[in-house]
């Protein structure tokens, strides 16, 4: 990025990030953290479908595919989608930390045109927290997790209690996840996003 935003510099107490001991292990599928999620689920037929993969340390690796859905401007991906595939890889950081948090500030970088049908390997990093605040960057890179880069962004995600959710969704899909009996999918779909 060129210049970050005073709200995203951590202060100067900020402290490491520490990977949960219950944390998905390096290299394993993160899934979908909800099924009809636009960045991640598969109920979404024009959705961007991300797999995401815990990394080492606090990090994340992910890949998208632009399809024709996805364009803005002919034959290359829409700014908008490309953010959302950021912002959904830098959210599923928080499943590593095994805190509840919402994207706060999203600032993003878009330094080359992405083409449709371009697979967009992505990488996140949490670098600090402070309190409930979650500060943390990301690329998108084409032709390879080794291409150059195309986009760029750094976040700040706040942690929240699933009550955040509860008070502010639908109430028929807040009770349909809440009801699936399988804990980690139902813990999982209240992770990301306001």
């Amino acid at each position: 990025m060129t210049a970050t935003s005073a709200a995203l510099t951590p202060p100067a107490d900020a402290i490491p990030p520490v990977r949960h001991p219950d944390a998905p292990a390096p290299g394993e599928l993160l899934g979908a953290h909800y099924e009809f999620c636009f960045g991640c689920g598969g109920g979404q037929p024009h959705g961007l479908h991300l797999e995401a993969r815990a990394g080492d340390g606090v990090s994340v690796t992910a890949e998208f595919t632009v399809t024709p859905d996805h364009q803005g401007a002919p034959g290359l991906a829409h700014g908008g989608v490309l953010a959302t595939a950021l912002d959904e890889t830098l959210g599923s950081l928080n499943w590593l930390l095994r805190v509840i948090a919402v994207t706060g500030r999203l600032e993003t970088d878009f330094a080359r045109p992405v083409p449709v049908g371009t697979v967009l390997h992505l990488e996140a990093q949490v670098t600090a927290v402070h309190r409930r605040k979650i500060y943390s960057t990301a690329v998108g890179r084409i032709g390879g997790p080794d291409g150059p880069v195309a986009v760029r962004a750094d976040a700040l995600f706040i942690e929240v209690k699933v009550d955040h959710f509860i008070d502010n969704g639908r109430p028929e899909e807040i009770q349909a996840a809440m009801s699936d009996p399988d804990q980690v999918r139902r813990a999982r779909a209240f992770e990301v996003n306001p």
